[in-house]
């Protein structure tokens, strides 16, 4: 990167107040073929200094849309707004020691209802809350999905929050209604060819109020395609650690998440040909890989997931055709593998499970290590090991409810659980 253009950026970053609206443009002032430089961001020598969000998010804007490269040098960047990445960009970090960290959590009761579409919210204490600032709204009966808003905030007037996107719901002030900053740390939407690589995703979880993992996560990835997430760190995050929906060809690799106070990863509400591979996914409060809605014709290969609150590996709806080999799902606090319970024609058809170890599973309250709760067609589970050693939680191997249908089981080699290798339904066993 040539100096005068770092001397211009560091201008722009130095001229606008952090919390700030970051979307202005620099394409007057350097020529359109130089955009695709390297860009670096961080600490003394770098093309922008600072470590802050900011920081990040202006030489993203800088690259525009033909895109390049960021790299963050060694440090804690303090993370108030998700940093927002766009299609043709890689972000890459040195290693376990680029942090980014998400800034203590504020949050407030708003003191008249908040209506479908507007774009204010009247709040009882708007301390804490800065232009800039991306916010969830919910109340008691729209708390969780497609029913939370969420928004960047524009300004703040007295106690009267004015945001950039319509409120999409009625959300009653009487009803628990609140507004936080919760929010992702990194937001990947409506963009391609994205890469996030070699740094940690600090999600402050002590700090911080809960996200919905639909809206928002560690790295969050929305209406968007061929974006690979490699050897990052996600931790400790007040929702779920990676979520991707509406997505196609999305790879998580080489990488651990843990501490989620949700679920570690989520693909979901349609996202196919994703690729999960060789993975720690452990200690999260909910499932380690929660496969949602309609995620197809995808591979979770080499993972290891353990010592999760309740299942190792959840799926269920339309999720079909997909390969799950080589995985280490052991200590959960429930069944190791869940197929949850779904209509005929919903049910998780065509799946594979081959060559995986399952083991001690149900640490909580008692488990499985395979559960089958759906009519799903054409399963396969072939070539694995699935033992309990001796703890006595892990009930049966294979468990399979009254709707389930047959799977094809070959080549396992299952041993140590107290109701048997393979069991049909009883009231009794759980």
């Amino acid at each position: 990167m040539e100096k005068n253009i770092a001397v211009l950026i560091i201008i722009l970053y130095s001229s606008l107040a952090v919390g700030q609206d970051n979307s202005y443009s620099v394409d007057a002032l350097v020529d359109p073929k130089t955009r695709d430089k390297t860009i670096k961001v961080g600490g003394p020598g770098a093309d922008i200094e600072g470590f802050n969000n900011n920081s990040i998010q202006y030489a993203i804007n800088f690259l525009g849309k033909d895109g390049g490269t960021i790299i963050l040098s060694p440090g804690e960047y303090e993370i108030i707004a998700p940093v927002r990445l766009k299609s043709n960009t890689i972000l890459i970090g040195s290693g376990k020691e680029t942090i980014l960290k998400k800034a203590q959590g504020v949050q407030t009761e708003y003191i008249e209802d908040a209506d479908y579409g507007e774009l204010k919210l009247a709040v009882k204490n708007p301390d804490g809350f800065i232009p800039g600032m991306k916010i969830q709204v919910t109340d008691d009966n729209n708390s969780s999905c497609w029913n939370v808003s969420t928004a960047y905030i524009t300004e703040v007037v007295e106690n009267v929050i004015y945001i950039d996107d319509y409120l999409i719901r009625d959300y009653r002030s009487d009803k628990g209604g609140k507004i936080s900053n919760a929010s992702s740390v990194i937001d990947v939407i409506e963009a391609e060819n994205v890469v996030v690589k070699n740094l940690l995703v600090d999600g402050n979880k002590e700090e911080n109020f809960k996200m919905d993992g639909c809206n928002g996560s560690g790295i969050y990835i929305f209406k968007s395609k061929k974006v690979t997430v490699d050897n990052v760190i996600v931790k400790d995050f007040n929702g779920e650690g990676i979520s991707w929906q509406i997505t196609e060809n999305v790879t998580v690799k080489n990488s651990e998440i843990s501490g989620s106070g949700n679920i570690g990863l989520h693909p979901g509400t349609g996202s196919p040909l994703s690729r999960i591979e060789n993975n720690d996914v452990h200690d999260n409060a909910v499932d380690g890989l929660f496969i949602c809605w309609r995620v197809h014709h995808s591979k979770v290969i080499g993972n290891r997931f353990y010592k999760n609150g309740r299942f190792g590996i959840c799926t269920g709806h339309k999720d079909s055709d997909v390969l799950f080999e080589n995985n280490h799902v052991f200590e959960n606090g429930s069944d190791g593998i869940n197929l949850r319970g779904e209509r005929a024609l919903n049910a998780p058809h065509r799946n594979t499970f081959q060559n995986n170890i399952i083991e001690n599973n149900g640490k909580i309250n008692g488990g499985y290590g395979m559960s089958f709760n759906s009519p799903a067609e054409d399963v396969k589970v072939i070539g694995n090991t699935i033992r309990d050693t001796g703890s006595g939680t892990q009930k049966a191997g294979l468990y399979f409810y009254q709707n389930a249908l047959p799977v094809t089981v070959e080549d396992n080699e299952m041993s140590g659980h107290t109701l048997g290798d393979v069991v049909y339904k009883k009231d009794s066993d759980r």
